[in-house]
């Protein structure tokens, strides 16, 4: 069995953080495809006597995002309404609100979610985190021009008053979308942060946390990578260990989210899908939020972290954990058992 510090070293050559983007989904464009074919057959399915979930199905989750999009133009021109109104008013549930995740251009989704956990009294932090820590810089930009044209401020401005202390500065970091993004590894600077880390925290009573956030926030993915390496070499232990014992609260939730993130992200969402069906009842909006978000990137690598980590293949979670329309549909995006 390969040692932690050899799974380390295998980090520095592994693909970037949300590389190639719809090489590993399980969701591809159609050949093809005809968007308006697409949207008259939705157009019977949802106006027949009694809804045919199973077109709404089989097309929603075998076209590409894109496609979809061009499918909702054409349903808006046959109709006059939009697919989400139609969608909304004739199905309900779980299954309603993953079918209009399918139909809602990515970065408007993310925003929709984004905008639910700020909603009401109290804060849905592992919905920030999870989205914030687990995105590229594109995918926040667009996610704060969503955010901006759909409420007319700032997400970094709502956030502020919404979130507080260190917990806070970490996150609205992320939110800026300002990671740097550079390719190359400097060895002498990932060895510094290690030791800037390891003086900040495992080394002193009581711990910097600033320093931590300064430096899982701001550096590329590769060159993180690279520090955890050195951080294992100096310490002894590696960066999620120290973090989980010198850390606590949302500060520890986030600075984790991203150390995991740097690790693997496919690995960080499988433990989110696995957390949100385990032991009673589900957390259905985690599920259908992750799948959904990943079906063109990466849901093929997710499924391979899931069965690692769980023993069961992910498509086997979902048939035991879900039913009915819901649950074919969560299926179908899963694109296959494993």
């Amino acid at each position: 069995m390969a040692s932690l510090l050899d799974e380390l070293d295998s980090l520095v050559a592994s693909p970037s953080f949300n590389a190639a983007p719809g090489g590993r989904g399980t969701i591809k464009p159609k050949a093809n495809f005809d968007a308006g074919e697409d949207a008259v057959a939705l157009r019977k399915a949802i106006e027949g006597l009694g809804t045919e979930e199973k077109t709404l199905i089989d097309i929603l989750t075998h076209r590409s995002s894109g496609q979809r999009q061009l499918i909702c133009q054409a349903y808006l021109d046959a109709t006059g309404r939009t697919l989400v109104e139609d969608l909304k008013g004739d199905t309900h549930g779980d299954f309603e609100d993953l079918l209009v995740a399918l139909v809602t251009p990515p970065a408007v989704y993310d925003c929709h979610e984004v905008i639910r956990a700020m909603k009401g009294a109290g804060t849905k932090d592992g919905i920030l985190i999870e989205i914030l820590a687990s995105r590229s810089n594109q995918q926040i930009k667009a996610l704060c021009d969503a955010y901006l044209q759909e409420t007319e401020k700032k997400l970094s401005l709502d956030l502020r008053g919404e979130v507080s202390g260190k917990y806070s500065k970490a996150l609205l970091i992320l939110a800026e979308g300002k990671r740097d993004e550079s390719t190359a590894v400097d060895l002498v600077k990932a060895r510094e942060d290690a030791k800037t880390l390891y003086d900040a925290g495992e080394k002193k009573w009581g711990t910097d946390e600033s320093k931590f956030i300064e430096v899982l926030c701001h550096r590329s993915i590769p060159q993180l990578r690279q520090t955890l390496v050195e951080y294992k070499n100096i310490s002894g232990k590696t960066l999620q260990e120290s973090v989980e014992g010198e850390m606590s609260g949302e500060l520890e939730e986030i600075l984790m989210a991203i150390v995991k993130c740097v690790t693997s992200v496919p690995a960080y969402l499988a433990e989110l899908l696995y957390a949100s069906m385990k032991g009673g009842g589900t957390d259905e909006a985690t599920l259908n939020r992750i799948m959904v978000t990943r079906s063109e990137v990466d849901l093929l690598d997710i499924r391979a972290e899931f069965k690692k980590l769980s023993g069961n293949s992910l498509y086997s979670a979902i048939e035991s954990d879900l039913s009915g329309c819901h649950g074919e549909c969560v299926k179908a995006i899963c694109g296959g058992d494993d």
